[in-house]
């Protein structure tokens, strides 16, 4: 369907008060094609205005299948975003399992029940895996191959699993992916942002692998294209280029801590463990090896074009943080 010929949408978003849900309620709110915004969750976005009506949402609720379903049918809802994803490892994996891997069935399964027309769900390019036989650019065709022995990538896979059997046991329904690469900004907090802000950076010793990013800004305004587009299919969303990890050290102004790998696994356990680390050893895979997506689909299909080069999202990153400027709009 092409932009501007569908009316009166109902719109509902999971994972309304994080940073992409509440950047899309505000932006949902000043589109005249939505009659309704329906946020589920613990709370309502400070984003929301006239249009927004908010329902308690707890995904990991032993009621939450019957509960999800319920709401869909009784807001009429067309379109969901599945927004309600962590950002960054955390040590609770059976409350994180239930949130992302059972919460995504039941989101789906209520989809179904409900007759939504149109789901667009947030994924991430790390879940290709970071590996020394990747490609110098994963297209959405490469089979998802981070370890599934962390949580936080096994419960993404799964979620994106089930989206996608659902899509295709429902031809008939717009089912939409974004595979989205790290987020970096001024406003947006996750282990990538964390990691980057510590004065100490541990890298690997004799690696030095190239980085990708997209712009907040550039991410809400893909997931708006997705909204407003009716085009079925997994889209990697990245920013333009591509930066060595000692270059953004550099960038940043710290002081990089080579590590034998040998070495950094134990180290990083340690930290994890003690509460001190932004995320267990399984990921340092992204400190040694490529993990870099193509995002020619993207433009191809959605008419996505970031604005901000990955460069240029770091680098807005350290002035944020530095608090040197804040984001436009």
């Amino acid at each position: 369907m092409a932009d501007g010929a569908r009316q009166s949408r109902v719109i509902a978003l999971t994972g309304a008060t994080s940073f992409l849900g509440r950047n899309l309620t505000g932006l949902l709110e000043e589109d005249v094609s939505v009659d309704k915004i329906v946020s589920l969750g613990p709370r309502q976005p400070d984003t929301a205005a006239d249009k927004t009506v908010h329902h308690e949402l707890d995904l990991t609720s032993a009621e939450a299948a019957e509960q999800t379903a319920v709401l869909f049918e009784r807001e009429n809802i067309d379109t969901l975003v599945h927004l309600a994803f962590l950002n960054s490892p955390g040590p609770a994996k059976v409350w994180s399992h239930e949130l992302e891997s059972v919460g995504t069935m039941h989101i789906v399964n209520a989809c179904r029940r409900a007759g939504v027309n149109k789901l667009v769900m947030r994924s991430s390019t790390l879940l290709y895996g970071a590996d020394s036989t990747n490609p110098n650019f994963l297209t959405e065709a490469h089979p998802l191959r981070a370890r599934r022995s962390e949580a936080f990538f096994l419960d993404k896979i799964e979620a994106e699993n089930e989206v996608l059997r659902f899509a295709s046991s429902s031809p008939d329904r717009t089912v939409t992916v974004l595979r989205m690469a790290p987020l970096l900004g001024p406003n947006v907090s996750n282990f990538v942002t964390k990691y980057f802000s510590r004065r100490l950076i541990m890298t690997i010793m004799g690696y030095d692998p190239l980085c990708q990013f997209v712009h907040e800004a550039d991410a809400v305004a893909a997931f708006k294209l997705a909204l407003d587009r009716d085009v079925s299919g997994v889209y990697n969303i990245v920013g333009d280029g591509v930066i060595p990890l000692s270059h953004l050290v550099r960038l940043n102004q710290r002081r990089g801590i080579p590590l034998p790998r040998f070495l950094a696994g134990p180290v990083a356990t340690a930290t994890w463990f003690a509460q001190l680390g932004e995320a267990p050893s399984g990921f340092l895979d992204y400190l040694q090896y490529l993990c870099v997506a193509d995002g020619s689909l993207a433009e191809k299909h959605l008419g996505y074009r970031p604005v901000y080069t990955s460069r240029e999202a770091f680098i807005d990153f350290v002035a944020g943080r530095h608090g040197a400027k804040e984001l436009a709009g």
